[in-house]
């Protein structure tokens, strides 16, 4: 637990373990100066990326949870009420993809990809509206796919653009407490839930989509999502930063 007298800001960070979550909660952990509540539903690697963290000089605790869960939330505010008082920023970051033609998505997918992308963003976007603390930021991670309307990601891609629509939503349903509400929807970045089921053919290919010619990383998602969390993007509101080199 930190020390009470110099008790720092706190994010929550979901689907934090590995990849472009990993890289969020590092960012804001280091260059952010925030406490930050790394959830997980893989509670090892949830505490392994916590680990690397404090190892660095920050200040995090894992927790491992499902958004899918609507308990979840309500318990990472609750923890990191007792850490910190309160929490400054969310960070709804978890997700998992479907990708394959839509005659072929059956119940049981469709079910966990809107309870998993649209419900559980939804529940921390609600339990946020409910306890941010007042100057405080929600970014929401979406996917240039939304736009991009790209074959075999149809119920992918409407989950995000679901986000998208309640990010915008949400930022005038807020107004008079200074807190803003954005998204960021990455392009094609090297992580697993990228590159899983891919062959380099089909990954050279995305390369090639962006006018940069190459794949993003989770750094420089993290960069984005560091800005909207900090004092220069409190003029952002409302908005989907689209982070992907110029795809779209």
């Amino acid at each position: 637990m930190p020390d009470q007298k110099l008790v720092p800001k706190s994010a929550i960070v979901t689907g934090a373990a590995r990849g472009i979550g990993a890289a969020i909660s590092a960012r804001l952990a280091q260059a952010g100066g925030f406490f930050v509540i790394v959830s997980d539903v893989d509670g090892d690697e949830a505490e392994a990326t916590a680990r690397a963290i404090r190892a660095s000089g920050g200040q995090a605790l894992a927790m491992a949870a499902d958004i899918a869960d609507r308990a979840t939330f309500p318990k990472l505010f609750d923890q990191a009420d007792v850490l910190c008082g309160g929490v400054d920023v969310l960070v709804n970051n978890a997700g998992i993809m479907v990708r394959r033609p839509m005659v072929e998505i059956d119940d049981a997918m469709f079910d966990r990809q809107i309870a998993v992308n649209l419900t559980g963003t939804f529940t921390g976007m609600r339990e946020a509206a409910k306890r941010l603390r007042d100057g405080g930021r929600i970014i929401n991670i979406s996917s240039s796919v939304a736009a991009m309307r790209a074959e075999n990601y149809s119920l992918y891609g409407a989950t995000k653009a679901a986000i998208e629509t309640m990010t915008a939503v949400l930022a005038k349903e807020l107004r008079g407490r200074n807190i803003t509400v954005n998204a960021v929807a990455p392009g094609a970045t090297a992580t697993d839930l990228f590159m899983d089921g891919k062959s380099e053919q089909a990954i050279a290919a995305f390369a090639k989509l962006a006018p940069l010619e190459r794949i993003g990383t989770p750094d420089e998602i993290a960069a984005v999502v560091a800005f909207l969390a900090g004092p220069e993007g409190g003029w952002i509101n409302g908005q989907t930063l689209h982070a992907n080199g110029g795809v779209i």
